[in-house]
């Protein structure tokens, strides 16, 4: 089970590196747009983080109850930025706005994992 765990939580890194590389990549891009790569890392976060969630749930085996307060918080910080990815993928440019908001909520998801 570990191992399993291991691997989608490897995965889910790629995915906030796809989203966070996207972020970066056209930082200095002028109109600001949203590459393909941050619709494939956000999608990639949401499925491997609820298989981690779910795997968490599973196993009985000593890793201590989900903190559904910081999953619930994570997910709906996840949904709204892939909402937004999703949005301004549609687009041929986006706001500076919505470009750094994805940013930002990325950058909060990460950090949230980290110091929650």
């Amino acid at each position: 089970m570990e191992i399993l765990r291991n691997v989608f939580l490897v995965l889910h890194i790629i995915g906030v590196a796809a989203l966070l590389g996207g972020f970066f990549y056209t930082m200095s891009a002028r109109p600001k747009t949203v590459p393909l790569g941050q619709l494939h890392g956000a999608l990639t976060m949401l499925v491997t983080g609820l298989v981690l969630v779910g795997l968490h749930q599973a196993d009985k085996a000593g890793l201590g109850p989900v903190d559904n307060a910081k999953i619930g918080t994570k997910l709906v910080i996840l949904l709204v930025l892939t909402g937004l990815v999703l949005w301004g993928r549609r687009r041929s440019s986006v706001p500076t706005g919505v470009w750094a908001g994805i940013g930002l909520l990325a950058i909060a998801d990460v950090a949230i994992a980290v110091f929650w």
